[in-house]
């Protein structure tokens, strides 16, 4: 085989990032591609906005659109309940005004919003001056669950909730201006906090060198509109417990059930607190060069990390979304002339390796894909939102966010189950969801169960769309002078509930493009 000429090459890298964004502005949505005998089969949670859930055919079981909920995330919870961001506040993009549990049929079970007072919005009558809010956004656990589906994990007892909010002040150590800093905090069901943890406050901890200091150190607001909403520094998508795990268990402490994992989309950083002092003790990043952080390679804009539960394949394992794109503080160069966004790659991966060795065991990504091939065909790329959740029979169920595809691969990389959603997100003209879970039929006991049929994955030369006179193109042979195509039937318009259209009213007129 000859080698690909080095101008090709560079031509070709260059270009990633734009050909992996290049979708079509039509294609097949629902389930296209489905193996029952090599899923884990049950329902799956989507949310990019409301919270909905489907069946392995792609079938609404549920949705929470009259909630107003804003599935960010929504996690399901055994007997059909959920647990989720409720209304958006508009005053910022991310924040929830509460974090609310929600039965099957919508009705609240729990909600908090008691953490922050912040000016009214509009979600109250106009003599309200202030409101309170939770300023959760992003993650929400349970004390005492796992980070997901786990067969025969114990429901929680004490009834605390790590939430992860902002706050928002000025920190002269890090920026001379507003500052949106990502905190963590516990609270019970009776509304108390009983612990917090702010981001900023470990500043030193995180393996800044001296040009990202001052990269971060240099950030000044663009817009009025950044200068309200402050400097998104840190921008923390995630946070759990580590729970029970193989390594605690043989005496490493750094892995106490109790810590808790997280990651910084804009650092390019992984790091474990320890509960009981708020400290960094174990960290990947931001420099992954030196040492072991080496072997995991360079990682961009990460989601969704997390320890791989105890009960599930490759337990004790760190497990995350590597998205790729832009992200990372430091010298500034032919990508960033201000030091902030110097890292690029035009790809995704997930990528599980072992926390204490940090040697990559498992990774589904462009680069261990057969076909198709790196410079043409579609690869996996979703340059915000998106997760990972180990299965119990060892497949993996990814959520490529961006473009609102979930699909479940097997540990040899086969994908088993394709689903492209075909519901509004929460930024107008896309069908992104943020993080999808797969749970067991039994936690959802109203939903209706449908038949498990397959779906063998369809020719694209044969998905044809018609014009307005419901003709389809022929394609197959030369078209006779004088012909006509022949017109298909139409399929019948499906039309939503009034409270889903006013629920899908709100999602579309939503914020700005966010960073998520």
């Amino acid at each position: 085989m000859k080698k690909i000429p080095r101008i090709l090459l560079a031509l070709g890298i260059f270009l990633m990032p734009t050909l992996a964004q290049a979708m079509p502005q039509v294609y097949a949505t629902g389930t296209t591609i489905y193996k029952p005998e090599k899923c884990y089969n049950g329902f799956t949670m989507v949310a990019g906005g409301t919270p909905r859930m489907v069946d392995m055919n792609g079938n609404l079981v549920n949705d929470w659109s009259a909630s107003g909920a804003n599935g960010f995330p929504a996690k399901p919870l055994p007997g059909g309940s959920i647990l989720t961001t409720g209304k958006r506040w508009k005053g910022l993009v991310d924040d929830g005004l509460s974090l609310v549990q929600l039965s099957w049929d919508g009705k609240v079970e729990w909600e908090y919003r008691n953490f922050l007072e912040v000016d009214n919005d509009g979600s109250a009558p106009a003599e309200q001056k202030k409101i309170w809010i939770s300023t959760q956004h992003h993650d929400m656990q349970a004390h005492g669950t796992p980070v997901y589906y786990v067969p025969n994990a114990p429901m929680p007892k004490d009834g605390k909730m790590l939430v992860l909010g902002h706050e928002w002040y000025v920190n002269k150590a890090l920026n001379d201006n507003l500052l949106m800093d990502d905190i963590l905090y516990e609270v019970d069901r009776s509304g108390k906090v009983l612990w917090k943890w702010r981001a900023a406050d470990h500043f030193a901890e995180y393996g800044f060198d001296a040009d990202a200091v001052a990269a971060i150190k240099r950030w000044k607001p663009a817009s009025e509109k950044d200068a309200k909403n402050g400097f998104d520094w840190w921008h923390q998508n995630c946070a759990s417990y580590l729970g029970p795990n193989p390594y605690f268990d043989k005496g490493d402490t750094r892995f106490h059930p109790d810590n808790i994992i997280l990651d910084s989309r804009e650092a390019n950083i992984l790091v474990i607190i320890d509960h009981a002092t708020g400290k960094v003790v174990w960290r990947v990043g931001p420099d992954f060069t030196k040492e072991d952080d080496a072997k995991i390679k360079q990682i961009v804009g990460p989601h969704h990390t997390h320890m791989i539960p105890k009960g599930l394949p490759g337990e004790g394992h760190v497990m995350l979304f590597d998205n790729g794109g832009q992200a990372g503080y430091g010298k500034p160069n032919g990508l960033s002339t201000d030091g902030h966004l110097t890292v690029q790659r035009g790809y995704s991966r997930v990528v599980e390796f072992d926390p204490v060795t940090k040697e990559i065991v498992w990774e589904f990504s462009v680069k261990n894909r057969k076909k198709p091939w790196v410079l043409f065909g579609y690869f996996e790329y979703s340059p915000f939102i998106s997760s990972a959740q180990r299965l119990p029979n060892g497949n993996t169920l990814i959520c490529e966010g961006s473009n609102g595809r979930f699909i479940e691969v097997t540990k040899e990389g086969e994908i088993v189950w394709e689903y492209l959603s075909p519901y509004p997100g929460n930024i107008p003209g896309t069908t992104y969801s943020y993080r999808a879970y797969r749970l067991p039929y039994e936690w959802a006991p109203e939903a209706a169960r449908l038949p498990e049929v397959p779906v063998t994955q369809m020719d694209v030369a044969k998905l044809q769309v018609p014009n307005d006179k419901g003709q389809k193109p022929i394609v197959d042979r030369v078209v006779k002078k004088g012909e006509t195509p022949a017109a298909t039937p139409a399929a019948p318009a499906v039309k939503a509930g009034k409270a889903a259209a006013a629920a899908e009213e709100e999602e579309s007129s939503a914020n700005s493009m966010p960073k998520y």
